[in-house]
């Protein structure tokens, strides 16, 4: 009798569940396999330009279920399935991380030692521009060492599409200025 073999190394999976995310338009982030009791836990994350809901994560969602367990890739035993998009506080590491944080504030910490906090105004394949108090700076990513896009509380509201007008200063509000939903 032959067995199937367990081809669950993350870079088998990484590969094998890539296809699947990209028929939905959505880039593979990260891939986690790790042992839960009697089970495994694979976790995986999503994102695409844009950003993703919960209907297109359900979707993604039952085709890698599907696609898993028609293949057999997962061996015979039993897994959970958790498929999500990255949260907030992802490292911003690739230039599409940079790119789907436009108009964003972001911390960012380079090799050198120095620190900054902008808004990204635009992002490329090699670099971003931020605004930093007004001041326009470029922010090559191999100078990143690490970078983070900071939780707005005060954020204006329709300031999560490419279509801002301008970016908010940096400056706290006064009481007077903060304007009643």
């Amino acid at each position: 009798m032959s067995r199937k073999t367990d081809h669950t190394d993350t870079t088998s999976l990484e590969n094998f569940l890539q296809t699947i995310v990209a028929q939905f338009g959505c880039d593979l982030e990260s891939v986690d396999l790790a042992p839960a009791g009697k089970r495994r836990l694979l976790r995986v994350l999503v994102d695409r330009d844009g950003g993703i809901n919960l209907d297109d994560i359900a979707e993604v969602t039952r085709a890698i279920s599907k696609a898993l367990d028609a293949d057999e890739i997962m061996g015979n035993g039993a897994y959970t399935l958790e498929v999500s998009s990255p949260g907030i506080d992802r490292p911003l590491t690739l230039p599409r991380h940079w790119r789907r944080n436009v108009t964003r504030l972001v911390a960012v910490t380079l090799h050198s030692g120095h620190k900054l906090t902008g808004r990204i105004e635009s992002a490329s394949e090699e670099a971003a521009e931020l605004d930093v108090k007004g001041q326009h700076r470029t922010v090559v990513y191999s100078d990143v060492e690490k970078a983070k896009v900071q939780i707005e509380f005060n954020r204006p509201a329709g300031n999560d599409t490419d279509e801002t007008e301008s970016p908010v200063d940096d400056e706290t509000l006064d009481d007077d200025t903060v304007e009643e939903n």
